[in-house]
């Protein structure tokens, strides 16, 4: 595999051995690695632990569905083992009201599990109730500087979309994210994390942290995989009004939405004044991502939609994509309308059974952590 190398501008922390270059893997590498893996997975999913989640910022949208949640799903039905964390810690990052944070996630999870994600063979969890995971934020901090975290690219960018909204400064836990993160994938030794290509700089501060854990505590024997991306098979889509599709934007189509509500937004779609649709993404995104998603759900490709519309125009081509969003999302609403009339104890208890299985995983990696450290007293 091919790595690109980039200078070490800080020393790493005292007592750390002092690392090669930094490797960074390369977006054309990762892809490689990541067919490599898909092979393995599909020969072998038992030897994959995957961590991935959310932050329970409000309802899932199409975008989560079509960029992460059916890639989730899509794991767990081969075998793989899947950690999903619903992030509330995280809320607090970059905001100071949280809103109704537990009826945001009883809505996160009713669109998780009507999206398909089985409480039997994946676990669900709060980051607030498994404190020995959260503990480990204070060992792997030890591990990074300053520098290396002011570097990092999602710390930049959330800081940046905080300010946009009024918030003065970058909190302490926005700036620590990438290392909260590092312990979130580590505390289950989750070995693959299906990551965009933009969040491969993102995941290398978890393989740092594990690869700098097993230099100074556990050389001989290294107690932490380096996680893998699996570089998602899955659609960035954007809003109606052309951004990245965003609670935060209001730009964004709710799983929950209905039938109405669905075609009404695709009737706002922004599209450009070109009456022949043609797949073009680099010089119409918007209509681009009107075909990407109605080739989703159309089980078509995008080209082939294009020319079906030809010169009918975007109006038409709205009306294709709505009906197609509407019928692929009706078992999948019908399946939530049906969670949610069975009350809040369901949810509750599916809850109270990921936080009991990741509690028991993070508390063994802390005590082996402790013993590691030589902090056992």
């Amino acid at each position: 595999m091919s790595v690109t190398t980039t200078p070490e501008a800080t020393t790493p922390p005292s007592g750390t051995p002092r690392e090669p270059r930094s490797t960074t893997r390369s977006a054309a590498a990762a892809r490689e690695r990541s067919a490599v893996l898909e092979s393995r997975i599909a020969q072998n999913p038992g030897e994959y632990r995957v961590l991935t989640g959310d932050r329970p910022t409000g309802a899932l949208h199409l975008g989560h569905l079509l960029g992460t949640v059916e890639n989730r799903v899509r794991l767990q039905n081969l075998g793989v083992e899947v950690f999903l964390i619903v992030a509330d810690y995280q809320v607090i990052t970059d905001r100071d009201d949280t809103g109704d944070l537990p009826a945001t996630i009883r809505e996160v999870l009713l669109d998780y599990l009507a999206a398909g994600l089985d409480p039997e063979r994946s676990t669900v969890f709060t980051h607030s109730a498994v404190p020995a995971l959260n503990q480990l934020l204070l060992p792997f901090l030890s591990l990074v500087t300053v520098a290396e975290l002011e570097r990092n690219p999602t710390v930049k960018a959330e800081a940046a979309a905080a300010a946009e909204r009024g918030r003065r400064g970058t909190s302490g836990l926005l700036f620590t994210y990438p290392v909260h993160q590092a312990a979130d994938i580590l505390f289950c030794h989750g070995n693959l994390v299906p990551v965009g290509e933009d969040q491969l700089p993102h995941l290398e501060t978890t393989r740092m942290v594990a690869r700098r854990f097993n230099q100074r505590y556990s050389a001989a024997r290294p107690y932490f995989p380096e996680p893998d991306a699996l570089i998602a098979r899955s659609l960035t889509i954007l809003g109606n009004d052309g951004a990245k599709m965003s609670k935060s934007r209001g730009n964004a189509l709710e799983l929950r939405a209905s039938e109405d509500e669905t075609v009404a937004y695709f009737k706002r779609a922004r599209t450009d004044a070109d009456r022949v649709i043609t797949y073009e993404p680099g010089r119409r995104p918007e209509i681009a991502n009107l075909l990407q998603v109605g080739a989703h759900f159309t089980g078509t490709t995008p080209e082939a939609l294009a020319d079906e519309v030809g010169s009918a125009g975007a109006g038409r081509l709205k009306e294709i994509v709505s009906e197609a969003v509407v019928e692929g999302l009706r078992p999948l609403r019908a399946r939530r309308r049906e969670l949610a009339s069975a009350g809040p104890r369901h949810l509750a208890e599916v809850l109270a059974r990921g936080n009991a299985r990741a509690n028991a995983i993070a508390d063994r990696t802390l005590d082996e952590v402790r013993d590691l450290m030589g902090m056992r007293y």
